[in-house]
């Protein structure tokens, strides 16, 4: 499969990623507030967070100098509609998480970081998801579970997006391995892994 022409990583991205390999995975309000007054990893994916709740929570995240990716798909009450993108611009929303390819164009068109999830779980799977990201041409894809990297390097790289791997990534030996195999990064609730620096990993 031939990917089409990418634009330059986002800058911000590009500089965390450099030394931050692993992405928080905040489930909830309470892990939220944890993630934004630490300073660990500056780049997470919120999840579960309350409607009520969300507007608040992204604040902490942009007044901490994070990088924070509502996952849309997540957020009850949210929606995945052209008002839901707005109402994320309008709080201070610097990205969005997904699994819908429409929701990723859009928010790419809104001037949103965007990443888009996929789950493989067979070759047939696969291809979908490869042809889903080569259309919508996110600033990320997340892959999962975090293990299937190895058998898909290839084709994850030929999309020419760069990939994070989530799910099961329980120790640095995990993110040394993904790192390996052709991720920038990975995404994690665990907290132990939040400090963890490319530099000292055994990953060149």
């Amino acid at each position: 499969m031939n990917s089409r022409h990418k634009r330059p990583m986002d800058r911000r991205l590009l500089a965390a990623l450099a030394e931050h390999p692993v992405m928080a995975s905040l489930v909830g309000v309470e892990m939220a507030e944890r993630f934004t007054s630490s300073a660990t990893t500056p780049l997470g994916i919120l999840a579960s967070i309350p409607l009520g709740d969300l507007a608040a929570t992204v604040g902490l995240t942009v007044a901490a100098g994070k990088i924070g990716f509502v996952n849309i798909d997540s957020t009850p009450g949210l929606g995945h509609d052209p008002g839901a993108l707005a109402y994320l611009q309008g709080i201070g929303a610097v990205g969005i998480c997904s699994t819908r390819q429409a929701m990723i164009e859009r928010a790419t068109g809104l001037g949103l970081l965007t990443m888009q999830k996929v789950f493989v779980t067979d070759r047939s799977n696969l291809r979908r998801s490869l042809q889903s990201i080569t259309r919508s041409q996110p600033d990320l894809v997340q892959v999962m579970p975090a293990m299937v990297l190895r058998h898909v390097e290839r084709q994850i790289r030929e999309v020419g997006v760069p990939c994070l791997a989530a799910g099961f990534v329980q120790s640095a030996d995990d993110v040394v391995a993904a790192l390996k195999h052709g991720a920038v990064g990975v995404c994690t609730s665990d907290e132990e892994l939040w400090d963890l620096r490319r530099s000292s990993l055994r990953a060149s």
